[in-house]
């Protein structure tokens, strides 16, 4: 049985991480997963950048700042879309090495903001930042993502550092896609909390495959 995350008391001593949910252009309406984790998990709290249709850079930075700060414990990201670019500008601007509050990240579906954007409200964030993050992360894509590439998705995992994750075949990992509350995203949200637990930071995976593949042990070497 796979890892599911579900919220549980942390052990002696450690405080249960925040989830912050970073939603992406238009936020996440009422379908969207992370809207059903936000009303499923008291843990988890959507982060309002506001704006939701002209998003601006720097003031999506600023807020989601606020938002880690206010939460007065350990944050662990759960960006989805534009909102990894906010969370990956942020890791640039505003981590500290003095205070760490973000212990991981989990950067579900990136768009590509470079060269070919979707939609051109996206080229705000451009140039993507290629430093490697800060902090433990996870970058799920999907093969037919129209916002970005399998392939640049891959390149961009390897820039910051994460952990790349093969979704499969589900679009923009949105709520068009029909994925319910996803139970494959809080399977990956699990692993990172375990790993952030057990000191397994630096020994996460390369390469994770799509759901139907790993059940049939056909890991790409």
């Amino acid at each position: 049985m796979g890892h599911r995350y579900n919220p549980a008391p942390a052990q002696s001593g450690e405080q249960t991480p925040a989830v912050l949910l970073i939603p992406g252009l238009h936020g996440s309406g009422p379908g969207h997963w992370q809207s059903i984790w936000e009303q499923q998990f008291p843990d988890c709290t959507k982060v309002d950048l506001g704006g939701w249709d002209d998003p601006h850079r720097n003031t999506w930075i600023n807020k989601l700042n606020l938002a880690i700060y206010r939460a007065g414990r350990p944050v662990v990201l759960v960006a989805h879309s534009l909102g990894c670019l906010v969370a990956a500008w942020w890791a640039r601007f505003e981590q500290r090495e003095w205070a760490k509050p973000v212990v991981g990240a989990l950067m579900v579906a990136p768009p590509e903001v470079d060269f070919f954007p979707l939609d051109e409200r996206l080229s705000r964030f451009a140039p993507t930042p290629n430093e490697r993050l800060p902090f433990p992360s996870r970058l799920i894509a999907s093969r037919d993502d129209p916002w970005i590439g399998f392939r640049t998705a891959e390149i961009l995992a390897r820039s910051w550092g994460s952990t790349f994750v093969d979704a499969g075949d589900v679009g923009h990992v949105n709520a068009e896609s029909g994925l319910g509350d996803w139970s494959f995203g809080r399977e990956q949200l699990a692993l990172l909390l375990r790993g952030r637990r057990h000191g397994l930071e630096d020994r996460a995976e390369q390469f994770v495959p799509a759901p139907e593949i790993a059940s049939q042990g056909l890991v790409r070497g």
